[in-house]
């Protein structure tokens, strides 16, 4: 059983950033793909961006529009942890922010297809 933890949430003013952390025990993970997902008071959760493994050491990452540009998602396997880094943030990246991870196939945008979920951090960007 993979259990995930996230941290690195907080308030912060629009136009800054801050770098998520999301670790992992119970599981390796530079064999799963992983992914963030954000969900707003009253919106459903959505797709922030994933790193997927493609075998032999090579990972593809998938960025949502409305984030790209601006977040990069990293993976550090010796420590296990995936990272989020969010800058120029605006008001609308408010919301609590989710790290998951799956082992099928699956589309890495769909949060049906994750396996693991973590238990979230709020990110609050004040205009």
């Amino acid at each position: 059983q993979v259990h995930l933890v996230e941290s690195g949430g907080g308030l912060v003013q629009a136009g800054g950033s801050l770098r998520l952390s999301c670790a992992a025990s119970g599981g390796t993970l530079s064999s799963f793909d992983t992914g963030w997902f954000r969900q707003a008071p009253g919106k459903e959760r959505e797709f922030v961006v994933a790193i997927t493994w493609s075998g032999d050491s090579t990972y593809t990452t998938y960025y949502a529009d409305s984030v790209k540009g601006r977040f990069t998602i990293s993976k550090d396997n010796a420590k296990n942890t995936v990272y989020l880094q969010m800058n120029s943030l605006k008001p609308d990246d408010t919301a609590v922010y989710y790290c998951a991870a799956k082992v099928s196939r699956g589309s890495s945008r769909y949060s049906k297809n994750y396996d693991y979920w973590g238990q979230g951090t709020q990110v609050t960007v004040s205009s």
